[in-house]
């Protein structure tokens, strides 16, 4: 993402101009925009007039338009082919609101949609100020050198899934799906089909997958298809004379995986063997490696079922885990900083100020990612204990706490209290 300009007070008032440049930007953007917000962007409006006549006419003007963010939408770029028959689709966010300031065309107040998407930038005002998250993003966004290191092709016999992966998201950048009958004795439909499918492959990967600038390009399936599709590719190299894929060779990575979906690649990653072999392979941000939200997930999932008393889940217990500077570890996911209400947004963001300035990590997981899916699944919050705690212990002594104070409240203004 492109920072066109920034023009941020010390008490977190302003706004910047971006310019989105990948789908990963997008999600950024989504990441960014929240409701109550203002934007600012280039949009087409269907215009209605009426003659004196009572003829009515509508045409389309070019507007830019400022609104009120009051919903939002993701839709992630994707693009499939079946047999052969292909669409494609992009990245876009569109935002409903209210339109702030007037023009020829659109009376204030009036509700309009914006589509967002790469190429065409914009401007964002936060409505509550730009906190911590949302500065780092727009640091992380608009870093140069960011951007996705890993390529993957998940695949089952006659189905694939050309993936880019980056730190905040796994990118489905086409989904083929060829119709491949059983493979029957004294007929060559199975072979011929096979062959259009690894064909069909090999076509996206050199379209899709930046091999020569990756850090590695991984193949997974259940069975062998991973192998016959690997030694396709290198074949059809040798016989097109493609130095460029050749060379990248030793980038490439053949892994088992349990099923032919996306969703069966971040389990696959997580083998030592698979993570030993990627180990150069790093993310941009902190020179994250391509495992680490995976590996505290599961060191998370681990502690969960042998050491509880370090392994706390949900707003409230790790908001008491904060409270007594016990956090070495927060994990949260982007989800929460999407809150409607700038009350609960807050709340999240304190907590990831509080945790970094006692010297713990707190990581952002992304959503579109398979380890935040599996964080969503326990509230969306969880965090590792520097040492261990008890929930019932921490608990009974918060309402002692409590109780204490209101007695000292209520000893203060003369009330009397119940002793039950």
């Amino acid at each position: 993402m492109k920072l066109i300009s920034k023009n941020i007070e010390k008490d977190g008032s302003g706004s910047v101009v971006l310019l989105p440049e990948d789908e990963e930007d997008m999600w950024h953007v989504y990441n960014l925009i929240s409701e109550g917000d203002e934007v600012q962007a280039k949009t087409d409006r269907k215009v209605h007039t009426q003659s004196s006549t009572g003829t009515t006419t509508s045409f389309r003007v070019q507007l830019n338009l400022t609104i009120i963010v009051r919903k939002t939408m993701f839709s992630a770029a994707a693009s499939t082919e079946t047999n052969g028959d292909k669409s494609e689709a992009r990245a876009v966010m569109s935002i409903t609101g209210q339109v702030t300031e007037a023009n020829d065309y659109v009376r204030v107040g009036a509700y309009h949609t914006l589509e967002l998407e790469k190429g065409r930038k914009f401007r964002l005002t936060k409505a509550t100020g730009w906190d911590s998250v949302a500065l780092d993003r727009i640091a992380e966004s608009t870093r140069e050198g960011r951007g996705a290191e890993i390529g993957a092709v998940v695949c089952g016999e006659g189905t694939a899934a050309i993936c880019l992966l980056s730190e905040h998201m796994t990118l489905v950048r086409q989904r083929i799906d060829c119709a491949v009958p059983r493979k029957r004795s004294g007929t060559s439909a199975h072979d011929k089909a096979m062959a259009n499918f690894l064909q069909t492959t090999y076509q996206a990967i050199l379209r899709l997958i930046p091999f020569e600038s990756l850090k590695a390009v991984v193949i997974a399936s259940p069975g062998f298809t991973k192998d016959t599709l690997y030694d396709y590719i290198f074949q059809q190299a040798t016989e097109t004379n493609n130095k460029a894929l050749l060379a990248s060779r030793p980038k490439w990575v053949k892994v088992h995986s349990n099923t032919p979906h996306v969703h069966s690649l971040v389990e696959a990653l997580r083998d030592p063997g698979v993570a030993r072999m990627l180990q150069g392979a790093k993310f941009a941000r902190e020179g994250l490696a391509l495992d680490k939200f995976v590996e505290l997930s599961y060191k998370f999932h681990k502690m969960l079922a042998s050491d509880e008393l370090r392994a706390w889940y949900g707003p409230e217990h790790v908001a008491l885990a904060v409270d007594r500077g016990a956090v070495g570890t927060l994990l949260i996911s982007d989800d929460l900083f999407r809150a409607a209400d700038p009350a609960k947004r807050n709340k999240y963001v304190q907590m990831v100020d509080d945790v970094r300035a006692r010297g713990g990590e707190a990581i952002i997981f992304s959503s579109m990612h398979e380890s935040g899916v599996q964080l969503n699944l326990l509230t969306g919050i969880a965090a590792i204990l520097t040492y261990p705690l008890d929930i019932e212990v921490v608990e009974m002594e918060e309402r002692e706490e409590k109780e204490r104070l209101e007695r000292e409240a209520a000893a203060a203004a003369g009330t009397p209290i119940d002793s039950d």
